[in-house]
């Protein structure tokens, strides 16, 4: 499949695959204004294996997770039902739960990216401690982007019946199946 980079005028590297003719209209569309457009067209080596992100610095604001843990709907809920409760479960999950809900679920957090979520809220649990809560107690909840391997970090997402349950915690619905 086709590729093609080109930058536009305020710096931005866009980098788009796709259809030649899909490619051509957009790069008509932005050639069309004042100032060139840079291109690099080439064509795709890869061999069917999913590409992963570079860094988390490119795909997770922290701060804007944290800010909407604050200032959501469901901020004195959250406060009440989590932040002030001692449940580690519930602490890890938190912030997946927060991308789910308000961030359409656009992407995965692993332990390191949760670890510094909770220490920005005033809640610091251990990598270690939230990598081991995902792979045992939480796991029931989370689902992973690939086989944990040591080295390699997991991306989990909230799966549908941990959105069940961080629901009716920060509701504070009591759970009978809760360790």
């Amino acid at each position: 499949m086709p590729k093609a980079t080109f930058t536009l005028t305020n710096g931005t590297i866009v980098i788009i695959e796709g259809e030649s003719e899909e490619i051509q209209a957009l790069l008509d569309h932005y050639s069309s204004s004042s100032s060139p457009i840079s291109l690099a067209q080439k064509k795709d080596t890869s061999k069917g294996k999913p590409s992963r992100p570079q860094s988390s610095k490119e795909q997770i604001d922290i701060s804007m997770i944290v800010n909407k843990v604050k200032d959501c709907d469901e901020a004195d809920a959250i406060e009440r039902q989590i932040l002030d409760k001692a449940s580690q479960v519930n602490r890890t999950l938190l912030p997946i739960y927060i991308v789910y809900e308000y961030m359409d679920n656009s992407v995965g957090l692993t332990s390191g990216d949760i670890n510094k979520i909770t220490s920005e809220l005033g809640i610091p649990i251990a990598t270690p401690n939230v990598s081991h809560t995902l792979s045992g107690t939480a796991s029931r909840y989370v689902m992973g982007d690939q086989v944990r391997i040591k080295g390699q970090p997991v991306r989990y997402k909230l799966s549908r019946r941990g959105v069940q349950y961080i629901k009716s915690v920060i509701a504070g619905v009591e759970d009978d199946n809760k360790e």
